[in-house]
């Protein structure tokens, strides 16, 4: 344990129309450092999480970080970009940075903003987390690509189309509880089983309710060295980061079975000393239905195939054996993309440290965080305990 999050901030996802991406940035960067206690001048490094990829005009974004305090004036800023696990991507760079010694105290802050941009761009922007020469035509964008995911699971392991209404309705009842959630509304299993004018089939069996949200939001966590942290307000240490990078081209991988995604797990649970079972909740990267249905096997909850026993059987229920996006993950709460994995720690570490609300899992005692960039291939877990 070589870091741990000492403070955090999140602002609601949706629609900010009156928002910039500097002024989300500006606002988890203060609030963030209330929650820790500290100053800009107790921050060592500065690490911004941004997709953007032409979802805003203003590119090199990360010395907009120091627009929250002249105090933050010549501190190292990177931006860092990992397609959908970009979040991550940036609180696993300041992990090192600490595990390198080269600072104490770092911030990492998540943020993007999509909703200003026409529909058809959007669909454009995101798919350039694909692989183009293979996936740039699809006429549906990024849906098209789970949308062809999710037929051929059908196709080899059956209909599924029970199991993902049950994970979509899962989601948006845990989305009702929590504050930051773009959609806090409980549509239930008939709404989101039922095809309708509301809820359209948008590719292959995937429809509306399969499909994670377009978002503007930002989160922040600040990050200490063990030492430090256990002298501030709140410790909750990384058990365990690991990280696995997989071929961008789907037809070099068998994309059923998600094997960067297992292959980092099957790393962090090993380096943590513990087995799925010893994790009180788990937050992982539900961008369409059938993502977190396939991420149930490879965590290794259900063995390949059999990922719609864990959601028939209540086990990842609030209630159930672990809990799966008690905070109603990207499906309820939204995806602005660069913030998600960053909103992913700041949920986990509220979990641990009892102060979730309406989401919180009595008795949390680890939690497991997974972000996924592109089709499982950047992928990232961490395992988080709170020791103070």
């Amino acid at each position: 344990m070589t870091a741990c999050i000492v403070g955090w901030s999140h602002t609601p996802f949706g629609k900010h129309d009156t928002e910039t991406v500097e002024s989300l940035i500006v606002r988890v960067t203060n609030e963030a450092l209330a929650h820790a206690g500290i100053g800009p001048q107790d921050i060592d490094e500065i690490v911004l999480g941004h997709y953007n990829a032409g979802f805003t005009p203003q590119d090199f974004t990360a010395a907009l970080v120091l627009q929250a305090d002249d105090g933050f004036r010549f501190k190292p800023a990177t931006r860092v970009e990992n397609a959908c696990a970009t979040g991550s991507a940036a609180v696993h760079q300041g992990i090192k940075t600490i595990e390198a010694k080269r600072a104490r105290v770092v911030l990492v802050v998540g943020v993007e903003q999509m909703t200003r941009t026409p529909g058809p761009e959007i669909g454009r922007t995101l798919l350039k987390a694909s692989y183009l020469p293979e996936d740039g035509d699809n006429p549906a964008g990024f849906a098209g690509v789970f949308g062809t995911i999710a037929g051929a699971y059908f196709q080899r392991h059956g209909d599924q189309s029970d199991a993902l209404a049950m994970i979509a309705a899962k989601n948006h009842q845990n989305g009702v509880q929590n504050p930051y959630a773009q959609m806090r509304k409980d549509l239930g299993f008939d709404f989101c089983r039922t095809e309708s004018d509301k809820n359209p089939f948008v590719a292959g069996p995937l429809k509306r309710t399969d499909c994670s949200l377009v978002s503007d939001g930002a989160a922040a966590v600040v990050l200490a060295d063990t030492e430090t942290a256990l002298r501030m307000r709140r410790a909750v240490a990384f058990r365990a980061t690991a990280h696995a990078q997989d071929f961008l081209p789907m037809s070099k991988r068998d994309v059923l079975k998600f094997e960067g995604a297992a292959t980092a797990w099957a790393r962090a649970l090993a380096q943590a000393g513990i087995t799925l079972d010893d994790l009180s909740l788990v937050e992982t990267h539900d961008c369409f239905t059938v993502a977190e249905l396939i991420e149930y096997e490879a965590m290794g909850l259900t063995r390949e195939g059999r990922g719609a026993d864990a959601i028939r059987e209540g086990w990842t229920t609030k209630e159930g054996k672990l809990p799966v996006n008690a905070s109603g993950g990207l499906k309820a709460k939204g995806h602005p993309i660069g913030a998600t994995g960053v909103s992913m720690h700041a949920l986990s570490a509220m979990q641990l440290c009892g102060e979730a609300g309406g989401m919180q899992i009595p008795d949390a005692t680890l939690a497991g965080v997974f972000n996924m960039g592109g089709v499982a291939v950047a992928n990232y877990v961490s395992v988080l305990e709170r020791i103070k």
